[in-house]
Formats: structure tokens, C-alpha cells, sequence
């Protein structure tokens, strides 16, 4: 037999409990046994301990999570790393520089940066970094805001001096060739074209150009007559005089901080300091704005300002949570528990009105102000409707008493395990890092973000919608305006 065959090759078999547990005692044969012909073993039962088993020593209750570690080079530039287990590491440039530092002779600059990341430098050509990257395994990707510009990029840990040198390449000598600023161009007007079937995207910068005097009301999305403008003068002009050294800070998660230094430090430590454009304060003033188009839907965004921005913690904090509460989505996508079904603005709107297409609060938060406000969809004649909609929602949660312990504790909750979940991803953390250390100059805990979402009360939530109502209302149209009533007349609903 095959058994026979392999013991007289010196193989023997063995039995289960022979290979996971030591030997055990085997009892006298009884009725089972004669029943099975064989012994049984007598095997403790589950919630006792394998007799000869040494187990390796469990974790402690409490591990303390890695901290961010932060150096400052002596020109400016922050270097911040925080240490996770793991084969990758994520690294990004972060630079405080966007739309609201330009002007009327390089309007668009931004968006055209965005596009033109990781092209052509003075020491690689576009194709030769593609191939470094791809030669890593590594993945690059760059984002623009009106504040801020981040230029990331993910590796497997052996090759992040390799993804280091590429980022610090691309961000210090850029070459903005012209037939890649021109093709470019031609991408984003193209995109520009496509728009329309973003509405959202519309009345996001209208709101922005209506709402504010100032840098914040500067376009992010370039207009076709500001590209005409640009060219790679404009663009090396921009960035001399932006990107430097104080603005400066190289984020990465999952990389020992003193390797990184070791990597860093002398591709960073020459770059000469400038002194940087000064974009001025904003002002946010409230206004209108409709765009006309031909669609069988119409658009409408009604928005306040939130005071102090990000750096005003309690308020902002609020807002978020805010946010959350009131929640809401499109008429098609309820989805489930965690998904917003339970929002205020599911269970008011979406599940009692058949003409709602999308109802949903949103904001827009920066260092020194924000927005905040609810964006709606629906046919052109349920626009008056949608409009009370909105009103009588807003005016609502900055009531006493209009919104419940319940609903405070879930959306509190939501919030909570949203930014946790968000922070399990290398990317999120990296941009956590480096965004932080540019508004607040460091980086502070998570727990200090749950402990003020924990604290705050049904009259933090009151408060805070009433401070936000009492600014002047902008409002944004788009689609079949005829039916949106006049400004002055939703205004006065607010006071």
C-alpha cells in the first residue's frame, strides 16, 4: 500500500494531536471505543488549557500610539513623520500656497500647478520620472485648494529615499516646458466644457465669488479667458515666489523620522527663503448669483459664514457635527445605517417630498473662515418649495429645543467614527500631518478633536447655528432659475 511504501522510505505518519499538542494520556477502551474501534484521546475541555502549552505573552491593555515627530530645517522648511506598522509609507509636500495668492496677471495659476504636477523638471523628463515611479511600485498624486497645494506620493518603505528625492524634484524645479503647459491647457478647458454636468462644482465657486471680497473669492477653477494668460513664465514666476521655505512641509506616515532626516534634510536644507506673496485679508459679505442653463432641473445653495475658520476650534468643531446632523444625500441613494438614513434631512425632506432630487448640507472650512449651508435639487416649479425646505431647516436646529439628546448623540458619534475610520489610511494621515503643522504650526492629538466633539451640548449646537445665521445669507442658482425668489426675500426669513 502507499502507507507501507512511504514508511519504508523512512516517512511515518502522525496524527493530528500529535503534531499541534504534546502527546496525551489515552484512557482504557470502553463502549466508544469498541464503537470506533480505536482509543479516543481525552482532550480537555475548550475553556480549559492545553496541559504542556506554553502561550507567548499577551500585548499590554494599553498600547501608546507612535507620536508625530517634527524638525524644523534652518531656512523654515518642517519635516513630520509619524511611525506605522506596515510595508508601505506615504510621504507629501505641502505647501501653503492656492488660488488665494494670485492676482489678476496670474488668475488660474493653481489649477494649472494641479494639472501640471510631477511633468517635466530640470533634471528628468515627464517620461523618465513616470518610469521611476512605476520601477517602485509608487503612486503620485497632486490636489489643489484655495489655502493649500500637496504633492503625495505612496512607496514601498525600501524606496522612500527614492519617492523623497522625486517629490522634493518636483516641487523645487519644476521646467513648465511650453508644449506641456499648452497641453495641459487644452486638458482643463476641456474639463471646463464638461462642467456643467457638475452643478455642485458651480455653485460651490459661485458661492465662493459671491460670498466673499477678497482672496477666499478668488476662482480655484481657471476660467478659459485666464488660461489664455498663462504660460511657463507665469507659472515659474508663481511658484518662486509662493513656494518657499516657511511654507513648506514634508508629511509622511510609516517612516522612521530619523531615516527620513537622514534623507531629507540634505535635499531641503539649500532651499534659499523668500519672502512670500502676502494675499491680504478676506471679507465675507453675503450675495447672489444665478446661472442660467438649459436643464430640467434647477440647483440652489443657500450658505453662512463660519467665523474663524478652523482656527476657531469650538465653533468648527460644532459645524462638523453639525454637518452630520443634519446630513441628508439624493433621493436615490438612502442607503443604510452609518449612510445618513437617519439624518435629519432624510427623515424631514427626502422621504416626504417626491420632487426633492438632493438635499444635503455641506461646508467649507478654511484657516480664518468658512461656509456652511445646504445644497438642494428639484424641478424648476418645486423651487419655491425647496427653498421653504431649506429655510425652515436651517432656522430649525438654531432653535432651543427643536433638535433631541438622541439625535445630538448619534450624529456626535458619527463624527467621531468617521474621522477614526478615515485616519486608519497612510494618505489621510499624511495629509492630517502636514495640513495641521500649516495652519496650527504642529500637530495635535485626535483624542483633543473627540474630547470637544464629546463635549459639546444641545446648546453649543444651538448657539453655534444662531452665530452662523446672523451672518449675511449667500445664495447660488443654477439651471431654471425663473421660479428662484428674490434675494432680499429669502434673506429676511434669517432675521
Amino acid at each position: 500500500s502507499i502507507l507501507s511504501q512511504a514508511q519504508a522510505r523512512g516517512f511515518h505518519a502522525s496524527t493530528p494531536f500529535s503534531q499541534a499538542v504534546p502527546a496525551l494520556r489515552t484512557p482504557s477502551k470502553g463502549w466508544l471505543s469498541w464503537l470506533f474501534r480505536e482509543p479516543l484521546p481525552t482532550l480537555p475541555a475548550l475553556y480549559e488549557a492545553l496541559p504542556e502549552v506554553n502561550l507567548p505573552p499577551s500585548l499590554e491593555d494599553t498600547v501608546e500610539p507612535s507620536g508625530t515627530q517634527i524638525s524644523s530645517l534652518n531656512n523654515g522648511v518642517r519635516i513630520a513623520s509619524e511611525q506605522i506598522a506596515g510595508p508601505t509609507a506615504t510621504l507629501g509636500i505641502y505647501v501653503d500656497s492656492g488660488s488665494i495668492h494670485e492676482d489678476a496677471s496670474n488668475s488660474g495659476a493653481t489649477h494649472l500647478l494641479e494639472r501640471m504636477a510631477f511633468k517635466s523638471t530640470h533634471n528628468r523628463s515627464h517620461f523618465r520620472l513616470t518610469r521611476e515611479v512605476e520601477a517602485i511600485g509608487g503612486n503620485i498624486m497632486a490636489s489643489a485648494t484655495r489655502e493649500q497645494m500637496a504633492y503625495t506620493g505612496d512607496t514601498i518603505k525600501t524606496y522612500m529615499p527614492q519617492m523623497v528625492e522625486l517629490l522634493v524634484d518636483s516641487v523645487r524645479n519644476p521646467a513648465f516646458h511650453g508644449w506641456e503647459v499648452h497641453e495641459q491647457v487644452d486638458k482643463i478647458k476641456a474639463e471646463l466644457a464638461e462642467m456643467f454636468n457638475n452643478p455642485q462644482s458651480i455653485l460651490l465657486e459661485a458661492l465662493h465669488s459671491a460670498g466673499y471680497s477678497g482672496p477666499i473669492g478668488h476662482p480655484l477653477l481657471a476660467s478659459e479667458s485666464a488660461l489664455s494668460k498663462l504660460d511657463g513664465a507665469t507659472l515659474t514666476d508663481f511658484v518662486r515666489n509662493n513656494f518657499i521655505p516657511r511654507r513648506i512641509v514634508l508629511a509622511a506616515s510609516g517612516v522612521d523620522h530619523e531615516e527620513l532626516m537622514a534623507v531629507a534634510e540634505p535635499l531641503l536644507t539649500d532651499w534659499p527663503s523668500g519672502k512670500g506673496v502676502d494675499c491680504g485679508p478676506s471679507e465675507y459679505i453675503g450675495g447672489d448669483w444665478r446661472g442660467t442653463a438649459d436643464s430640467p432641473t434647477t440647483h440652489i445653495a443657500l450658505a453662512f459664514e463660519v467665523p474663524g475658520g478652523w482656527r476657531n476650534e469650538h465653533d468648527s468643531f460644532a459645524v462638523t457635527v453639525l454637518q452630520t446632523l443634519l446630513g441628508g444625500g439624493g433621493s436615490f441613494s438612502s442607503g443604510g445605517p452609518g449612510k445618513g438614513m437617519y439624518s435629519r434631512l432624510y427623515t424631514r425632506v427626502l422621504n416626504h417630498y417626491d420632487k426633492v432630487q438632493s438635499f444635503t448640507a455641506f461646508n467649507s472650512i478654511y484657516n480664518d473662515t468658512g461656509i456652511f449651508g445646504i445644497h438642494a435639487t428639484s424641478t424648476s416649479d418645486f423651487v419655491p418649495n425647496l427653498i421653504d425646505l431649506a429655510t425652515d431647516e436651517l432656522t430649525t436646529v438654531a432653535t432651543a429645543g427643536e433638535v433631541t439628546e438622541e439625535e445630538l448623540e448619534r450624529a456626535k458619534n458619527a463624527t467621531i467614527s468617521a474621522v477614526l475610520m478615515n485616519l486608519e489610511s497612510r494618505v489621510v494621515v499624511t495629509e492630517d500631518i502636514g495640513r495641521q503643522i500649516l495652519t496650527y504650526g504642529k500637530r495635535k492629538p485626535i483624542q483633543d478633536f473627540i474630547s470637544a466633539v464629546q463635549g459639546l451640548t444641545l446648546e453649543n449646537i444651538t448657539s453655534t447655528a444662531s452665530k452662523l445665521l446672523s451672518s449675511p445669507l449667500t445664495m447660488a442658482s443654477w439651471g431654471d432659475v425663473v421660479h428662484v425668489p428674490r434675494y432680499e426675500e429669502v434673506a429676511r426669513r434669517f432675521k
